[in-house]
């Protein structure tokens, strides 16, 4: 088996001279998160950094002209003198916008993160618990490995390959479509904010059964009993997708990757190493972050599907897994089968409305 260093000079001939750091640096993580999951029995440890190391391929590739020539540190981020030099030498607008909606996407997710309190080191995903004991422990184990420590690291640095071709780009100004995609990024995230904070304060009415005052804005839902008797949010943003985060999510990064794509410098760039007519690869981190999103969604709603047989079934027929706007579609389908009442009736009732039908039926 190779050893790291001859790992390393490998990479360094292999690939070009802009990815010789992140690579590197991703291979480290991937090893670190590994050991520590199996030092620890806690495989949650790529998730403690999910929300960090986004933003640092992205600040990389964007901030390529600041780095040193040489390594200060070991894994302290260099630029080599091999690199294309008018990116070495110059910084993209384009880079650095797709840079500042990243960290304002690092923000938003750290603050969910810290406020549930997944950046405690003793706590794992709920759902890795669940496949233990579903999976033999040595096939657990290969999980771990190929999936939760080496794919997900690989997604991670995925996520940064649409700066660094915006970074070879060097247009003179902002385009169109540069100041549309960073609008709908910010929409996209404001909304993605929003659910979250549904989210968080349903599950806190549903532990203590107290209405908290303080909640943020498009947050303040008076939930009833029945809400919490439900056992899963249907109100908000939740009434049009049973998973507005994970959509949005889904739809910022896909913003992300069309920046240099639906720029006028691309995406055929002479002075780009791996542009071509044909190349398809830019499209990898929005595919590969879909892909991922849709199969460990199908996983957890087996798990709510579980816990609320009639409840959770009624939900996946009436409101669309992402796409908020099929939601009336599914609605439509329902009523031409007659069941629309019956399932709104369990899912979309609140309290007074419970009331004001049960006084309706016995008039």
């Amino acid at each position: 088996m190779a050893s790291l260093p001859t790992f390393v000079e490998t990479v360094r001939k292999e690939f070009q001279p802009s990815f010789w750091w992140p690579v590197q640096f991703c291979v480290y993580t991937t090893l670190t998160s590994y050991i520590l999951s199996i030092i620890t029995g806690n495989v949650s440890q790529v998730d403690r950094v999910w929300t960090f190391l986004p933003t640092i391929y992205t600040a990389y590739f964007a901030l390529l002209p600041f780095w040193p020539k040489n390594a200060l540190l070991p894994l302290f981020p260099y630029t080599p003198e091999e690199t294309y030099s008018e990116a070495a030498q110059s910084y993209s607008l384009r880079a650095l916008l797709m840079l500042a909606l990243v960290v304002i996407w690092m923000f938003r997710l750290s603050y969910n993160t810290w406020r549930r309190g997944l950046f405690n080191l003793n706590d794992e995903d709920y759902r890795w618990a669940i496949l233990r004991q579903r999976v033999p422990p040595w096939f657990f184990q290969v999980v771990n490995f190929t999936f939760i420590a080496v794919i997900q690291n690989i997604i991670l640095f995925s996520l940064g390959l649409p700066t660094h071709i915006a970074a070879f780009q060097q247009p003179s100004k902002l385009s169109t479509s540069d100041y549309i995609l960073a609008t709908l990024a910010l929409v996209d995230l404001t909304c993605e904010f929003i659910a979250d904070n549904q989210q968080y304060s349903f599950q806190t009415y549903k532990k203590t059964g107290v209405l908290d005052k303080n909640e943020w804005p498009a947050a303040r839902i008076a939930w009833t009993p029945e809400d919490a008797k439900r056992g899963f949010v249907t109100r908000g943003l939740w009434a049009w997708s049973r998973h507005p985060n994970f959509f949005c999510e889904q739809t910022f990064w896909a913003i992300i990757t069309l920046f240099p794509l639906l720029a006028p410098e691309s995406p055929n760039l002479p002075a780009h190493p791996l542009s071509s007519p044909t190349a398809i690869w830019p499209l990898t981190p929005a595919l590969v972050l879909c892909t991922l999103f849709f199969s460990s969604t199908l996983f957890s709603e087996s798990i709510s599907l579980s816990k609320y047989p009639e409840g959770y079934s009624a939900y996946q027929q009436r409101v669309a897994m992402f796409v908020p706007f099929l939601t009336p579609v599914w609605g439509v389908l329902l009523k031409l089968q007659g069941k629309q009442g019956k399932v709104d009736a369990l899912l979309f009732k609140h309290g007074n409305d419970t009331k004001a039908l049960e006084n309706k039926k016995s008039q």
